[in-house]
């Protein structure tokens, strides 16, 4: 293999999706937990009124399926996708958009299409960073053969491991860029807030079952993954680390698994350099490639921000307002920036570390992250236009009372699981309607 070619290839297709900043827009993908209504229980893909029921059910809302070995497994509309991680998770990916407002109405169009279906048969959706109740053990995989070569290359990796395929639910965000230049500064910033995010939005207030004792769930599964492919991507807090620095990244980790056309090759622990045909693959399969690493902030062609649970609706909109008046404006942009910019990979790393005792209270280099929290909160309300900083309140109400969402969730927990988690089922919100 030509190491030379091959990053050439992947630096040309990062050059390629470069946009104009009059056209950007922010994808945004949202997972949900889908549970039976009172034991909270996990559904799983194949029992009767199950996943692949759900995904039925919304083929007759206008949906249409995408099919692999006979089994429905994803669904589109108009740009908009359902598909499903590996335990069965239901993401939804909205067609990317740059209106909160426009977001916010295709978001409550779906709830109002799948939550009737669940009403009727007794369960719930629900948007925790970790399963309620039920254990890993106890959840299946979905029949999907790209989580089927990934099981099998997780099986010896990190502790943690199945635990994230199975167990747990985010928010991806996605931003456009318009240079090399543009990404580098993106990108750096994003994996500089790692930590400061997922503390700020810390939802598994309960792991395998039990009451969760820790914070930081999300941090402690993904730092017990693959560390090959996990966490922050080494040397991105360094300044010049740009297009060239990631393909080096990718063409260095085991790509786990490549897909030509219909086939499905297992790669085991060859690095991509020593499979990549960079002359014959098509841009699908290339795209393929991009996904086989699952580090806090992801280059594929838009910057993808991966380090936050799955919040309730609305505080999920605080998130996307957050990032959208952080990375779209860009004199907020540099004062961020400038919060961090001493920041190192080593710092992050530390930080992860002191998350799992304190949440906010722990630190980034020596600032807590509840009041570095803060003043990112207060800028990312300056860069947005004024009918969409109301969608920071949710989160503004959490930063009053220093809280985490699991937090919240904890407190009321004298009152049963249920009830203290009402507030994460997305029933209750469109039953109100």
């Amino acid at each position: 293999m030509d190491y030379k070619r091959q990053k050439e290839a992947l630096v040309n297709y990062y050059r390629h999706s470069e946009k104009n900043p009059a056209d950007f827009k922010i994808g945004v993908e949202l997972e949900h937990f889908i549970v039976e209504k009172e034991s909270l229980r996990a559904i799983s893909y194949y029992e009767d009124n199950g996943i692949k029921d759900i995904l039925r059910y919304l083929l007759n809302k206008g949906w249409q399926g995408h099919y692999e070995d006979g089994y429905l497994l994803a669904l589109e509309r108009n740009g908009s996708t359902v598909t499903l991680e590996p335990g069965g998770q239901f993401e939804l990916s909205m067609k990317p958009l740059l209106s909160l407002e426009m977001m916010e109405q295709e978001y409550l169009t779906f709830l109002h299409e799948v939550v009737p279906f669940l009403d009727e048969h007794g369960l719930a959706m629900v948007t925790l960073g970790y399963q309620p109740e039920s254990s890993i053990k106890d959840i299946p995989f979905i029949p999907k053969k790209r989580y089927q070569f990934m099981a099998d290359h997780f099986r010896d990796k990190g502790k943690y491991a199945y635990n994230m395929m199975r167990g747990t639910a985010s928010i991806h965000l996605c931003f456009d860029y318009a240079s090399e230049e543009d990404c580098k500064r993106k990108f750096r910033l994003a994996n500089a807030l790692t930590t400061v995010m997922a503390a700020l939005f810390d939802n598994a207030p309960f792991f395998e079952g039990n009451l969760n004792p820790n914070y930081c769930q999300r941090v402690a599964i993904w730092s017990n993954c693959d560390d090959a492919r996990c966490g922050v991507v080494p040397g991105s807090l360094d300044g010049d680390f740009g297009y060239n620095e990631y393909a080096e990244y990718l063409l260095n980790t085991p790509v786990i698994f490549l897909i030509e056309g219909d086939t499905f090759h297992y790669t085991k622990e060859k690095p991509l350099k020593d499979v990549f045909d960079c002359q014959r693959f098509s841009l699908p399969e290339l795209e393929h490639v991009l996904t086989m690493v699952f580090p806090d902030v992801r280059l594929k062609k838009y910057i993808e921000v991966r380090m936050t649970d799955a919040v309730p609706y609305p505080l999920n909109f605080s998130v996307i307002g957050l990032w959208k008046g952080l990375l779209y404006n860009e004199a907020n942009f540099k004062k961020a920036s400038e919060l961090v910019s001493a920041v190192t990979n080593e710092d992050i790393i530390q930080s992860k570390k002191e998350c799992l005792t304190y949440g906010l209270n722990a630190t980034l280099r020596g600032q807590k992250l509840y009041e570095l929290a803060k003043e990112v909160v207060a800028l990312a309300e300056h860069g947005l236009e004024e009918k969409e900083k109301s969608y920071l309140k949710p989160l503004q109400s959490l930063i009053r009372k220093g809280e985490s969402p699991a937090k919240l969730s904890k407190e009321k927990i004298h009152l049963g699981k249920k009830e203290a988690l009402s507030w994460c089922i997305l029933n209750n919100l469109v039953s109100r309607d």
